[in-house]
């Protein structure tokens, strides 16, 4: 990785804290736990460098999302500093967080016009009201850190290979299938429609990819055998239920079929032009996606916004197809430019995947 610090200054314990706001004792705190080890002059003074100052960045970054100086230390142990994640966790919370107080306001003034006007807040109001404020920045800075988490470098460590004929078989997430094998004292792992990738063992039932940043565990149950697994991934963690082959064929035909006959989603059109009319009146409905999909919807907000601010109205919505993955694609043609929407949906009828682009 690129160094991107400078390295030629060096603070004393005071001139640190003053800099970054803390106290000469707090800096002391941090090095006992082991997560600064400070520079020594002869007189044994404390001199902290550029490479400090990034890892002191780092403890803050991770403190302010919640973790305890405990769970800091054994998440950075062993472990360089990373400045550009660092920088993105930092991004992703203060964009989602921005995003909620963005969605809280409009909720607010929706309500102020209503009593401006002379009407009553009905119960629905009150309620979203009381959701609203009930929301903390718990959930965010969760997900914040474990993307942090999920994102940090793997070390692949030789396990027992004779474990993987334990986690080989089908796992059910949703609507689609893991399907775990073993081959050659190697473990993969294939998701419904996509293609199959190997897993690298970090320790005893966990493995992580290296071609995405995200790992899968498994579960055992009390006899010691594996139930089920569970995926690590963009801050979220999501378990899927092992389930019979002929269960996992089923579910794997009716994608194949529905594909080759291009064939959409049961009401289909009416759930897309209802979200494209959410996102062009500036209030899509984040309880209608699942968690992980609302997380990053939130994110991406005031990107969304400034993008459909220059497209303008929406003219006319098509059909296109559906992708291997089981996705209903569609071109939307606005009065300044024309999209490509595809999505997918969870079981439960909620959208688990959006994805918007200019068109080909």
């Amino acid at each position: 990785m690129a160094d991107h610090t400078t390295k030629d200054t060096w603070l004393t314990a005071a001139q640190c804290a003053k800099r970054t706001g803390l106290t000469v004792r707090a800096l002391r705190i941090y090095e006992a736990a082991g997560l600064l080890s400070p520079r020594r002059t002869e007189k044994n003074w404390r001199l902290y460098g550029a490479q400090d100052l990034a890892r002191l960045t780092e403890i803050l970054t991770l403190k302010r999302l919640g973790l305890t100086l405990e769970q800091i230390s054994r998440l950075l142990r062993g472990q360089a500093t990373d400045l550009e994640r660092v920088l993105s966790v930092q991004a992703s919370a203060l964009q989602e967080q921005m995003a909620r107080v963005q969605q809280s306001l409009t909720l607010i003034d929706s309500m102020q016009t209503k009593m401006a006007t002379g009407e009553i807040l009905s119960t629905d109001d009150l309620l979203a009201l009381a959701k609203d404020h009930s929301m903390t920045e718990t959930t965010s800075h969760t997900i914040a850190w474990r993307r942090y988490e999920q994102m940090r470098p793997r070390t692949e460590r030789a396990i027992d290979r004779r474990l993987y004929a334990d986690y080989a078989g089908h796992y059910q997430l949703d609507t689609v299938v893991f399907t775990i094998r073993h081959w050659d004292n190697r473990l993969f792992a294939r998701v419904t429609g996509q293609v199959e990738l190997e897993l690298f063992a970090e320790e005893v039932d966990r493995f992580f990819y290296k071609a995405v940043p995200a790992q899968i565990s498994f579960i055992r149950n009390a006899e010691g055998l594996v139930t089920a697994l569970t995926l690590h991934q963009e801050g979220h963690e999501q378990t899927a239920e092992r389930v019979e082959t002929g269960a996992a064929a089923a579910l794997e035909e009716r994608l194949t079929e529905r594909v080759r006959e291009k064939r959409p989603i049961e009401n289909s059109r009416l759930l897309l032009e209802e979200l494209v009319r959410q996102y062009e009146r500036g209030a899509p409905d984040y309880a209608r996606m699942t968690p992980p999909l609302a997380a990053i919807a939130r994110e991406q907000a005031e990107i969304i916004r400034g993008e459909w601010q220059r497209l303008g109205s929406i003219q006319e919505i098509s059909f296109r197809t559906v992708t291997d993955e089981g996705w209903d694609v569609y071109d939307v043609n606005f009065d300044n430019g024309r999209q490509e929407w595809s999505f997918s949906l969870a079981a439960d009828g909620r959208f688990n995947g959006i994805i918007f682009r200019r068109a080909p």
